[in-house]
Parts: C-alpha cells; structure tokens; sequence
C-alpha cells in the first residue's frame, strides 16, 4: 500500500470479551477522496472507526492515520460526527461550536466567526442562541455536523451522517460533504444505508461480521459484475414474479424489483415473460447496486439485521 495513504489499516483486531468485532482487517483511504466504510449494523464499522481515531486501542495489526501511527498525534487534523450524538444538551448551540473549535486548536474569535458563518450555512442561524436540548434530532445531527468541520480537517469521519434528517436536509448534508471533499478533505463515510452514498463514494469497503468483504474503486467493483440486474417497475401481484426462467433471486420491494439473473440468462425472454404476468411500466438492464453486491456477496437477509 502507498505511504501517502490518508488511513490505512493492515491485519486490524480488536476483540470485546469473546466477540472479536474486527477481524483481520485491512483497508487503504487514499487522499482526497470520499471512501465508503459500508456494512450492516454490528459489522464492526464503529468499531474500526474508533480505533482510526485513537478511541480504541488494536489488539492486533497496524494503523496510519495521516502519516501517523499515534491518530492522537494528529487529532487536530481530525474531525468525527459519530453516531451518537455527543452535544451538550443545556449548552447555547454558537457557544457550544465556539468551544470545540478552541478545543480544536482555534483563536476564540475565529471560532466564533466559523461558528456563526457553520449556522447560517445549515439554516441554524434564528435557533444560535438555543440550547441543544431545544432543537429536533434533525437539527442536533446538522449542528453536529459543523462540530465536526469547524476546523477544517484534513481527514473528516463521519458515522452515520443522515440519521435523523429528512430528505431535504439529506440532501443539503451530501452537499455539504461534497464541499469537504472539493477543499481537499479526505471523508470516510460510514452508513448501513448503502444506497444514500452509492453516488458519492470513489471507493469502498464492504464489512460484514468483522472482515473485508469486497473493497476497491467502486466502478471497478460493479462493473466487474457486468450488466446482469433488471431493474423492474411493475403493476401487479409480486408473487406473480416467482419462477421466472433465467432469473435466480428476486428482491421486490412493492412496485418495483431487482431481477438477479443467471449468467446466460437473455433479458429478451426474461422481459416476454414478464409481459405475461403483470404490467411493465419500466425495463433496464444495469450493473447491481452496492447493496446488490453486498447482499450476493454475503448472503445477507435484510430482513434479519441485527441492531447495534
């Protein structure tokens, strides 16, 4: 792996009495880039973030963070919104990121200069003087957003970023996150929601009980899988999708589906039999989806995910 690596982790464990929540692992950040840390929940993506920022100690393995063995070394140059919200609950929210970006190493004029400009850039700027206590979840999660760039790092950790907001907000939040990377931030993002990021990460890295699953540049990894989902929106009964020939697993979601289909499966026939059994409103062959991959790769039920 190259030395210029923003993260790299070679052969990481950590074990909490028997569970061993990360094992073996290696993976390599490259600089100024948005890298995706996926996997469900329990798969030991915290886990390995925490021991990136010298939260947790490896039981084995080796780390560099920024050129650094020690992330503490370089915790000034580091930002994280971990998932669990650290705010004060009864602290004025300018005052409050006034205080962590001193904390972080800035004059106490700046910090509050960035902390009104991180307001008003959120939506946040009539609510400065409230306390966190007062706002929504949502509101919280973006405030800790700001916390976390204040300032300004160079390798920005982001766990769960979107948990709490709505659409709109999301959708604010990505962009925000794309600007770290424009100013030249590496983003680590973390997320069991594979589909919030899939257009946003370079590259990945796919977790699952402890292990690297699949990691690489994200084209590479689908385009490795070739053109073999169909991408169906449907009118009709979904048990009316069951037994199709040359299609070897379903995932329908209502009105529409992914059709997984065997290797020298011809879509012409998949479609001419769809046609007679509910009514197409859309057809398109595509590479799979992240989430497509993961659930092959793993064998992954959604449905029995377990919770952190």
């Amino acid at each position: 792996m190259p030395a210029e690596a923003a993260l790299r982790c070679e052969h990481l464990v950590k074990t909490f009495d028997t569970t061993r929540a990360v094992d073996d692992l290696s993976l390599e950040v490259s600089p100024g880039q948005i890298f995706g840390l996926l996997g469900p929940n329990g798969s030991g993506k915290t886990t390995t973030i925490r021991i990136g920022l010298g939260i947790y100690v490896p039981d084995g393995g080796s780390l560099l963070v920024l050129g650094h063995r020690d992330p503490l070394e370089v915790r000034d140059r580091l930002g994280y919104l971990p998932e669990e919200r650290g705010l004060y609950p009864r602290m004025r929210i300018d005052e409050q990121l006034a205080f962590l970006g001193t904390i972080r190493g800035l004059p106490f004029r700046e910090a509050k200069r960035r902390a009104g400009t991180w307001l008003e850039n959120l939506g946040l700027a009539e609510n400065a003087k409230s306390q966190t206590n007062e706002l929504s979840k949502g509101m919280q999660q973006k405030v800790q957003f700001a916390a976390a760039v204040i300032h300004e790092p160079d390798l920005l950790v982001l766990d769960e970023p979107f948990s709490g907001l709505d659409p709109v907000n999301t959708r604010l939040l990505k962009d925000l996150i794309l600007e770290q990377k424009t100013r030249g931030a590496t983003v680590v993002l973390s997320t069991h929601r594979m589909d919030q990021v899939e257009q946003m990460c370079e590259s990945i890295c796919l977790i699952h009980e402890g292990q690297a699953v699949l990691t690489g540049k994200l084209d590479e990894i689908r385009a490795s899988y070739g053109k073999s989902t169909v991408r169906l929106d449907y009118d009709g009964d979904a048990s009316s999708l069951e037994g199709l020939s040359g299609v070897r697993e379903v995932r329908d979601s209502g009105r529409s589906a992914s059709l997984l289909m065997e290797p020298a499966a011809d879509p012409q026939e998949v479609l001419r039999q769809l046609l007679d059994r509910v009514r197409v409103r859309s057809f398109s062959l595509e590479e799979p989806s992240v989430e497509d991959i993961f659930l092959d790769k793993v064998g992954y039920d959604p449905r029995h995910e377990a919770t952190s």
